[in-house]
């Protein structure tokens, strides 16, 4: 649980996920924006459970293989990664400004609950369907610890600066690199043996 856990916090990227907060929130009335970080939390926790459920079925339905579900997932945790240790001004995760309150999106989805984090969730769910309770447990794991980091990110930012927060997303991406090569290895060595 404790591994699957860490691999859903690092796929969040908290850390890197508090500028983003704090930029969409900017035009959020200051008394009204942990509300609104609460709120969006919880959605994206009940999106990461239903699609911990649903995910599986939707793959069967599209009759992907576990295979090609854990290369692709590993392929898109990858891309993820790159972007987190080596942004460019165009391809960033960076969000510009919000107009207004967000809702759902940007910081549902998807800075908390991201299509990377779904595809995992499938890759592991279809390998170990009886272990559906373990990840389980770890997504609430990995989402109560992200929900403390971004309900306190303005604290956050003020304590620890924007460089020690870019500092820490640059060695989430670097771990993200090492988990997504793991994931393609293991996609690539089922294809092969099935």
């Amino acid at each position: 649980m404790l591994s699957a856990a860490l691999m859903f916090f690092l796929v969040m990227d908290p850390l890197g996920n508090v500028p983003l907060f704090l930029t969409a929130l900017r035009n959020t009335q200051e008394e009204r924006r942990q509300w609104v970080i609460l709120r969006e939390l919880l959605i994206a926790l009940a999106l990461m459970v239903a699609f911990l459920f649903a995910g599986q079925g939707l793959m069967q339905i599209l009759s992907i293989d576990n295979a090609a579900l854990e290369a692709a997932g590993g392929v898109i945790l990858m891309l993820i990664a790159i972007r987190m240790v080596f942004p460019t001004p165009e391809k960033n995760l960076r969000e510009p400004h919000t107009d207004d309150e967000p809702f759902i999106v940007p910081l549902a989805v998807p800075y908390v609950a991201g299509p990377s984090l779904l595809a995992i969730e499938v890759v592991l769910i279809s390998q170990n369907p009886d272990k559906w309770l373990t990840y389980l447990g770890a997504i609430a794991l990995a989402w109560a610890v992200t929900a403390v980091i971004l309900y306190l990110s303005g604290f956050l930012r003020r304590v620890v600066g924007d460089k020690t927060l870019i500092a820490m997303e640059r060695l989430m991406g670097m771990l993200l690199v090492i988990l997504a090569i793991q994931m393609m290895f293991e996609g690539t060595r089922e294809f092969f043996q099935g």
